[in-house]
């Protein structure tokens, strides 16, 4: 039989806030997380262009690969011109 009388002592009341501001602060942490991802300032946030997002990964590439003297200008100008282009002219 256990005797506590409804006294957890200090331990118990430690570990009881500890949960209580670990369980809440996770809470917020996900709420606060789940706004970011899905709220409307979450466009455009990335400036850099990625795959897929038209001419503007491409020219990037070719600008890195002139800036580390894999091409040289004539050749970074003529690909540059044809990007710029675009498709079926």
């Amino acid at each position: 039989m256990m005797f506590w009388n409804g006294n957890m002592g200090g331990w118990g009341y430690a570990l009881m806030v500890i949960s209580f501001v670990l369980f809440w602060g996770a809470v917020i942490a996900a709420v606060v997380l789940l706004a970011r991802g899905l709220g409307p300032g979450n466009r455009g946030r990335n400036t850099e262009a990625t795959p897929g997002s038209g001419s503007g990964y491409a020219e990037n590439l070719l600008a890195e690969r002139f800036a580390r003297g894999e091409i040289d200008e004539t050749e970074y100008t003529s690909r540059l011109s044809v990007l710029r282009r675009g498709p079926n002219r």
